[in-house]
């Protein structure tokens, strides 16, 4: 799946660039270009980030959107209670 349309790089690209040591989306950009021209991929390149543990998502709103976490106090982020 690509992350940048604008330079064609996939999410498998990106986790290599992790892999690596990359932990911030600059980093990222700086060994694969992914977010350096439109920037619209930025998001998921910090949700990935997060994934791998190199830096959280933004916020846990975002990361529940990119499918990465639950919603605080939806189903499976521990903290609803039981019915």
């Amino acid at each position: 799946m690509y992350v940048c349309s604008c330079h064609a790089v996939t999410e498998q690209r990106v986790r290599e660039e992790i892999d690596r040591g990359a932990a911030t989306p600059r980093q990222v950009a700086r060994g694969c270009r992914a977010g350096t021209d439109c920037g619209s991929c930025v998001r998921r390149i910090q949700a990935l980030l997060g994934q791998h543990g190199a830096r959280p998502c933004p916020t846990p709103r975002l990361a529940a959107r990119l499918g990465l976490a639950a919603a605080p106090g939806g189903p499976g982020d521990g903290t609803a209670e039981a019915a």
